[in-house]
This record gives C-alpha cells, sequence and structure tokens, in this order.
C-alpha cells in the first residue's frame, strides 16, 4: 500500500510540470535561439582546435643537437677511448644509522677496457683498476645522474678496440699524459 501512495504522491507532481511547460513555450523558443548561436560558437571553436591541433603537429620535428644538450644528452666521456686511464667520480648515496640519508662523490680510477653503445642513452664503459693485488673492473653507464664526471689522466697505445686481454696481461703499457685545458 505504500507503494501505491507513492504513485499518488508523483502523479499530481508530473501534472504541475505539464503545465508549466504548457505555459512556456514561447519562453523555451526564445531561450533556444542563444543555444543555437552558442552551439554554432562550440563548433566552430572545436574546427579551430582541430586546425590548430594539426599545426602543431606539423610544427613538432625531431630536436636539433643543440636543442638536445639541454636535456641530459651531452656525453660526459666524449673524449674517453679504451686504453685511457680514467677518474670516474661516481655519486654515492648511503643511508647512515640514525635513518639520514647522506650524499657523496667517490672516485674510481683506472683503464678504460671497453667502451659500448656509442653515444646512445645506455652507452657504457668498463674500467678496470688493480686493488690489493685483486683485479676491480665497473661497468658506468655514460649518460647516469649519478656519473657526476669522467676525466682523462692518460692514454696508452693499443691497437685494438676492446682490451680484454688486460686482464690476463702481465706487461705494462706505453702511457701519454693527456693536457687539461683548464
Amino acid at each position: 500500500m505504500e507503494v501505491e501512495e507513492t504513485k499518488e504522491e508523483t502523479q499530481p507532481q508530473t501534472e504541475a510540470e505539464d503545465t508549466k511547460t504548457e505555459e512556456t513555450p514561447a519562453v523555451e523558443v526564445t531561450a533556444e535561439e542563444p543555444k543555437e548561436e552558442a552551439a554554432t560558437k562550440t563548433t566552430e571553436t572545436a574546427e579551430e582546435v582541430k586546425e590548430e591541433a594539426v599545426t602543431e603537429e606539423t610544427k613538432e620535428e625531431a630536436p636539433t643537437e643543440e636543442e638536445n644538450k639541454g636535456f641530459g644528452a651531452e656525453d660526459k666521456a666524449a673524449g674517453v677511448r679504451p686504453g685511457m686511464t680514467v677518474r670516474v667520480h661516481q655519486r654515492i648515496r648511503e643511508i647512515s644509522p640514525k635513518g639520514e640519508e647522506k650524499e657523496r662523490v667517490q672516485i674510481f680510477e683506472g683503464i678504460v677496457l671497453a667502451r659500448k653503445h656509442g653515444k646512445e642513452d645506455g652507452a657504457t664503459i668498463t674500467v678496470r683498476k688493480i686493488s690489493n693485488g685483486v683485479g676491480v673492473e665497473k661497468i658506468f653507464p655514460v649518460h647516469s645522474p649519478n656519473v657526476v664526471k669522467i676525466e682523462a689522466i692518460k692514454q696508452a697505445k693499443v691497437g685494438q678496440g676492446k682490451l680484454y686481454f688486460l686482464r690476463n696481461w702481465k706487461k705494462k703499457l706505453k702511457e701519454t699524459l693527456i693536457k687539461n685545458d683548464k
């Protein structure tokens, strides 16, 4: 019975709404005219937006080398070749026993065995040094934000692109100092 009562209550409301719509058809016509104008404005703006998007697409081209320089594309190891003795400054983040995060720069000095992937984002150099009679090799990503800088110290005379034979080599290489312009 409660359901029937709610139906009766809603019926008078719909009758009242019907009378309101019958009374104001002239008002709706005047209200529709601005809507039509607004609709044409929205279609114009939609067309303009499409045109702007097309012009923006044509404007977007491959960035030049000069534009790339500001986005971390510079090569920290530009002149680094196999056979060079280099110092790699690496940023290290440590958490102290108190829970504080500390940051320091650690220097790794050794000879470059290989450079891989050229100037790509994933370019790496392999550096080897002898520490306490034990050979240690590290592979450094050239474009990593953790590699602060790579400075060349000496250049050895080598005839190969990859110097993996130095792992078992007992002789010294002939090296020349590199003059740094600073």
